[in-house]
């Protein structure tokens, strides 16, 4: 069989395993939860799928040879703390509220409007995650067939495929099939490391000409200039993905609250490490293709590893990696297209009219549907923008917009409505003021957004105003209530 029949059995079997999935979606919390039944193997595999996607394989090693490990710190070393970050210090408070969506403890806490803003940013956030793994899904098809299929017919039948097996199954589908891919994915990635590192001559002169590249080198130009861009590059993916549907989803699909804590802090150590190994593949892969490798360094560094693979390994180290490629990507794209959908039904338009239980996982099939097509669209439309950046840029509006009213709403009693809502505003305002005039070049936008909407939800919140002493007392009456209801429900 050729690597493009075993490429397109993989994705049958991969819609299999979502539309089989699809048969234990009953009510809504399976639709968006997984009946919050996931076991702690489960969880692992889904948070560390959350983050191994198209930039992984794809983007991630090609921004590695071009800055090394401080052009990467945003991703794996932001993203993989995010996990860390949520399981210590937000699985266990979110789980015992029993929500559906993070938009929902929005409202929750601070009522409708703080709800739909914040929702709207976490949406926003999606366009640019999923149009990556749509983009990559294109690419992989376009390499795998050889030109036969061009990269935007190999984005939209990637997309058809993927949008096939969540539409019906929901997060019953991405937990099966997630666990699956992560599989293959260890493994092909693990095997092709070891065979790459002895076809470059073994692994210590992969590691010698890194570091002799001064690629291990973490920490920015020792000037305040390049420290500031430094954190608002860790920060980004680091906080901004904190207040994210997908990640919820993920975490909150567990069957009790010790696993949704414990999965994405083992998830995320675990995806900080193995990202590392396509940063080796793609090293060896210098040494391999000398010749090939310097005219790709110029032109188009996220081509080098699945060029070596396709033209330098055997069929069957062919099959391992792309359907690795297609395992990260897929699982990436499935969460990244259901959790905007659910939020958007859940979050946004509830506010406006009224959906019964019944009608409730067929708007938000439909919603997938819809969300799935206009991704597809702006893919299209913003196609030949490297992966790495369409990933970076999408996290920097929950940052701004969504983190602080999620932090201080669960660790701060004194935290108000007014209080997030110019947290919001604020935050919001900075960010476009920095990155649509210059002054963005002097003090990046996402850390100016970040520290001006703290500034906000604290200012807002102390202001001795009669709304702000009200909505003190009544949360403080609400919060036992909300303690009660937690305790009743284990």
């Amino acid at each position: 069989m050729s690597l493009i029949g075993f490429v397109m059995l993989y994705m049958a079997v991969s819609i299999g395993i979502g539309l089989y999935a699809a048969t234990r979606v009953k009510t809504t919390q399976d639709y968006a939860l997984a009946g919050r039944s996931l076991p702690l193997a489960m969880v692992i595999t889904a948070t560390f799928a959350t983050w191994f996607g198209s930039e992984t394989v794809l983007g991630l090693p090609g921004r590695f040879i071009e800055g090394g490990i401080a052009g990467v710190i945003e991703e794996p070393f932001g993203s993989g703390m995010a996990l860390i970050l949520v399981g210590a210090f937000f699985a266990g408070k979110l789980y015992k509220m029993n929500l559906l969506t993070i938009g929902s403890f929005y409202r929750h806490r601070y009522g409708k409007g703080v709800e739909l803003a914040c929702s709207i940013f976490i949406i926003l956030s999606y366009l640019g995650w999923v149009a990556a793994q749509v983009s990559a899904l294109g690419l992989v098809l376009n390499l795998v067939t050889e030109g036969a299929i061009s990269v935007t017919l190999g984005m939209v039948i990637g997309t058809l495929v993927v949008l096939l097996y969540t539409m019906y199954g929901g997060m019953w589908s991405v937990a099966l099939t997630d666990f699956f891919q992560m599989i293959l994915i260890v493994v092909g990635l693990v095997v092709i490391a070891f065979v790459a590192g002895d076809m470059a001559g073994g692994a210590d002169k992969v590691i010698t000409y890194a570091n002799n590249r001064h690629l291990f080198h973490a920490l920015p130009e020792m000037s305040v200039h390049g420290w500031l861009f430094w954190i608002s590059a860790a920060m980004t993916m680091m906080i901004g993905s904190i207040p994210q549907q997908d990640v919820f989803q993920r975490v909150m699909s567990a069957k009790s609250g010790k696993i949704a804590v414990a999965g994405p802090i083992i998830g995320g150590v675990f995806y900080i490490f193995f990202a590392m190994v396509p940063m080796f593949i793609v090293v060896a892969s210098i040494l391999v293709m000398p010749d090939v490798s310097g005219r790709m360094l110029a032109e188009d560094p996220q081509q080098l590893l699945p060029t070596m693979i396709r033209d330098y390994m055997p069929m069957w180290l062919r099959v391992l990696f792309f359907g690795a490629v297609l395992s990260a990507v897929m699982s990436t794209a499935s969460a990244t297209i259901l959790a905007p959908s659910t939020t958007f039904v859940e979050n946004v338009l509830k506010n406006f009219t009224h959906i019964s239980e019944k009608n409730e996982i067929r708007t938000m099939r439909a919603t997938v549907l819809v969300f799935t097509l206009l991704v597809l669209v702006y893919a299209l439309s913003v196609e030949g923008t490297a992966i790495y950046d369409m990933v970076a840029m999408a996290y920097q509006f929950p940052v701004v917009g969504a983190f602080w009213p999620l932090v201080m709403g669960l660790y701060w009693k004194k935290a108000t409505r007014l209080g997030a809502i110019s947290s919001i505003l604020l935050g919001g305002a900075t960010w476009i003021i920095l990155t649509v005039t210059p002054l963005g070049e002097v003090f990046p936008s996402v850390l100016g957004g970040f520290i001006v909407a703290g500034i906000g939800m604290i200012g807002g919140s102390l202001i001795p105003v009669k709304s702000n002493r009200r909505y003190v007392a009544l949360w403080a009456r609400e919060s036992k209530r909300v303690e009660y209801r937690a305790v009743t429900a284990r």
